[in-house]
């Protein structure tokens, strides 16, 4: 793995370094909107960066910017033909962040239930309160 020290900006001040490895995250590749976009974009067919490029109002070098991100991290494979050049989505890469995230689907199941219990019952007060019944 390339440990290359890349700089990231924020506006005219250089916020933090990274390694290209520290940017390879799966999970920091998809926090961004436009690359989430990407992803639902290409997750039906493959698409060539002119026409991903239409659907954003960003420029064409900024679209390919946010590709070499996806690319880096393997959610993303770029293939050439001729002279167009292809993306497409890699499911390995998205079914390792499905997997993270349904760990943690019973616990959030189990919270909005006792939520909503909770809810239930403050109705039910009330209700009781003013004389109303369900």
């Amino acid at each position: 793995m390339v440990s290359e020290r890349l700089p990231l900006y924020l506006g005219k001040r250089t916020l933090i370094d990274m390694t290209t490895e520290t940017r390879r995250d799966v999970f920091q590749a998809i926090a961004d909107p436009t690359r989430r976009k990407i992803i639902d974009l290409i997750s039906h067919r493959p698409m060539n960066l002119r026409t991903i490029a239409d659907y954003f109002h960003i420029s064409r070098p900024a679209i390919s910017q946010q590709i070499k991100i996806l690319n880096e991290c393997g959610l993303v494979e770029i293939t050439k033909e001729g002279r167009e050049t292809f993306c497409s989505i890699q499911p390995r890469e998205l079914k390792k962040i499905a997997d993270w995230a349904g760990r943690y689907s019973k616990l959030w199941e189990e919270r909005i239930d006792s939520f909503e219990a909770y809810v239930n019952k403050l109705h039910a007060k009330k209700n009781k309160r003013h004389g109303k019944s369900k």
